[in-house]
C-alpha cells in the first residue's frame, strides 16, 4: 500500500478530518444555493407587481428585459446584473468558478473527502461569499434605499450595510465550522431575543 493511499484512508476513516470536511462541503453547496436564489429572485422580485388570481403578477419586461438574454435563467441573470453595471466579466468569471467546485462538490464528494477538500476550497468560498456580498450591497444600496420614504433624509453609511443574506451565512458558518462557545452565543442571543418578544 502506497503512503498516498494510506493517508488518504486514514483521513477519510478519522471522524476528526471526515466531519469537518463533509461539514465544509455542505455549507459550500448551501451558499452556493443562496448565491443563485439571490441572483435571481432579486431581479424576479423587482418586475413582480404583486398577486391576482394566478398567483404572482411578473411584468412582460420581466421576459424581454432579462429572460430574454440567455436561455437559462442564472445567465440571463447574471447578464441583467452586468448590464445595470451591478457585477462586471471579473464576477461572472468568479461565479464560473465557485460554481465548478459547486458541481465537483456535488457530483463527487465522496472522492473528495477521500482525497481531501480541494486546496483552493477557501479561496472560492471566500469568492463567492463576496460575490454575494456585492449583489446584495448593490440591491439594498441602488434600489432598497432610494425607493424606501422612510430613509430618504437618512444619512447611510454604505459600508455599515450587512445584507441579511450574508450574515445568515456567517451565523451558519459560525455554527457547524466555529467552537462550541460561537454556536452557544448564537443560540443565547436567538433565547434572549425570543423570550423578549
Amino acid at each position: 500500500m502506497n503512503d498516498k493511499y494510506r493517508v488518504s484512508w486514514e483521513t477519510f476513516l478519522n471522524p476528526e478530518a471526515l466531519r469537518p470536511s463533509l461539514i465544509a462541503a455542505s455549507i459550500y453547496i448551501a451558499a452556493f444555493e443562496i448565491l443563485k436564489t439571490s441572483l435571481v429572485d432579486r431581479i424576479k422580485d423587482f418586475f413582480t407587481n404583486g398577486f391576482d388570481q394566478n398567483g404572482l403578477r411578473i411584468d412582460p419586461m420581466y421576459k424581454s428585459d432579462v429572460l430574454s438574454k440567455n436561455r437559462s435563467v442564472i445567465y440571463a441573470s447574471l447578464e441583467w446584473l452586468r448590464d445595470a453595471h451591478a457585477i462586471d466579466d471579473a464576477d461572472l468569471a468568479v461565479f464560473e468558478r465557485v460554481k465548478e467546485l459547486r458541481n465537483n462538490l456535488a457530483h463527487a464528494l465522496a472522492s473528495m473527502l477521500y482525497e481531501g477538500l480541494p486546496a483552493d476550497f477557501r479561496t472560492r468560498l471566500n469568492e463567492m461569499v463576496c460575490l454575494l456580498d456585492k449583489v446584495e450591497r448593490w440591491w439594498i444600496i441602488n434600489v432598497e434605499i432610494p425607493t424606501n420614504p422612510d430613509l430618504k433624509d437618512e444619512q447611510i453609511d454604505e459600508a455599515q450595510v450587512i445584507p441579511g443574506p450574508i450574515m445568515g451565512l456567517r451565523v451558519l458558518i459560525d455554527v457547524a465550522l466555529g467552537s462550541e462557545e460561537e454556536s452557544k452565543k448564537h443560540i443565547a442571543g436567538f433565547l434572549k431575543r425570543t423570550r423578549k418578544g
